[in-house]
């Protein structure tokens, strides 16, 4: 049987049985609800379906929360504010790796055959890095590449988009030098200057807090706004709306590259030219608005996110941990449906007091409350936590500075004095 239908089922007998409501024999045989009562409830409801979901790490779900969220728009309005910015000034810089090893496109197959191929480039591909910056009004700057060598060479832009820039490194990722190229890059296309103010909005990726950049951008009227950590799935316009559909348009051309070219395989100096065919169609002026309208960003909306899209939090939803006692981790409490007292409201996102004496009827969060980790403890981690920050305004500026200055202090090695 399968594991959900079972949950399900069992889940249901579970509230029949708190809500006092007649059922049939074979569910109280059983534990758990019949297979024609499930399908005839997924007929009766139809916007109810069984689908695959998403995987979520952790760290996105405990940090997407209302208070990050909100710390953010308070950031950015105070930008907005200050700056009187139209949307052609607001821009979101992201990266992400475009690798030599596509995923093939579905194809139509006879029935009976256990597995159907499709050649592909190599088992494993090499990821070249690309950067890109988007508007508010639908624009892009040129695309700057990241080539895993130790050299940049001219001829690795071969048949890019026009005006393209690039850099390398060893890894192909991007880091505090690149981004400081990156950064120029994007002055030169956006036509920032102090007369004409925009604002760039990214994560809080390491690379991205170069103090040499920082001043850059100062300098040039560009002021830098980051996201909370791990929220760029809901909060980045590039995530939300370019990425997904350049990953699918990059998959298909990749196939069709490999057709075209029996017998050869794909490498890193034949992606810019793939990128060229495919940004067009995913980098849209439709695209990039969807984009920055569904993250709230513009036009701006503060409220954009509702209740139930902040409940994978609710895990990891507790007191801090100067405030808790120590609460042994592997410690779980499990209650028997059957003794729940239903008069007192049970934790959970929907728990409600009923407004008069009569106690209130059970709901979900009562028969099966979400599971709460246990109080966070302090960690001697010399790691610091990411918030939400204009990185650009002097405090934090200075801040960042006066942490990387310790931090290469640490770094230093002192050679050993040499005996005599």
């Amino acid at each position: 049987m399968d594991s959900l239908q079972k949950k399900f089922r069992q889940f249901a007998f579970q509230y029949a049985t708190a809500l006092k409501i007649k059922i049939p024999e074979s569910w109280k045989t059983n534990k758990l609800a019949g297979e024609d009562w499930l399908s005839g409830y997924l007929k009766r409801n139809v916007e109810l379906s069984i689908r695959k979901p998403e995987a979520t790490s952790l760290a996105r779900a405990s940090n997407f929360n209302r208070t990050n969220v909100n710390r953010f728009f308070e950031n950015l309005k105070t930008v907005l504010d200050r700056l009187k910015l139209e949307s052609g000034d607001i821009w979101n810089m992201d990266e992400t790796g475009i690798t030599t090893v596509q995923k093939p496109d579905r194809v139509i197959g006879r029935r009976g055959y256990k597995q159907i191929g499709k050649i592909v480039s190599a088992e494993r591909g090499t990821l070249v890095t690309l950067a890109l910056a988007v508007s508010a009004t639908g624009n892009s700057i040129p695309p700057f590449f990241i080539f895993p060598r130790v050299h940049f060479r001219d001829h690795f832009l071969r048949n890019a988009p026009p005006s393209s820039a690039g850099s390398a490194n060893p890894s192909g990722w991007m880091n505090a030098e690149h981004f400081f190229a990156f950064v120029k890059h994007f002055v030169k296309h956006s036509k920032t200057s102090r007369e004409r103010p925009s604002l760039l909005i990214l994560d809080n990726h390491d690379s991205h807090l170069s103090i040499d950049a920082l001043n850059y951008c100062k300098e040039n009227g560009v002021t830098v706004l980051s996201f909370p950590p791990h929220c760029s799935h809901k909060l980045q316009p590039l995530d939300r709306s370019v990425y997904g559909p350049l990953k699918k348009y990059v998959n298909s051309s990749c196939d069709a590259w490999m057709t075209n070219h029996p017998g050869h395989t794909m490498t890193i100096y034949d992606i810019p030219e793939i990128v060229n065919s495919c940004l067009p169609l995913a980098a849209s002026p439709a695209n990039i608005k969807a984009g920055f309208a569904v993250t709230g960003i513009f036009p701006y909306n503060a409220h954009m996110f509702q209740d139930e899209e902040y409940m994978p939090g609710y895990v990891t939803d507790r007191p801090n941990p100067e405030n808790v006692q120590d609460v042994p981790a592997n410690v779980t409490i499990e209650e028997d449906p059957a003794e729940i007292n239903f008069s007192e409201p049970q934790p959970g996102p929907s728990s409600r007091r009923s407004p008069s004496n009569t106690p209130p009827p059970p709901t979900p969060e009562n028969i099966r409350p979400l599971p709460k980790a246990a109080p966070e403890k302090l960690k001697s981690t010399s790691r610091k936590r990411r918030v939400t920050a204009i990185l650009t305004d002097t405090p934090i500026k200075d801040t960042l500075e006066e942490e990387q200055k310790n931090k290469r202090k640490k770094k230093t090695i002192v050679e050993p004095k040499k005996k005599e």
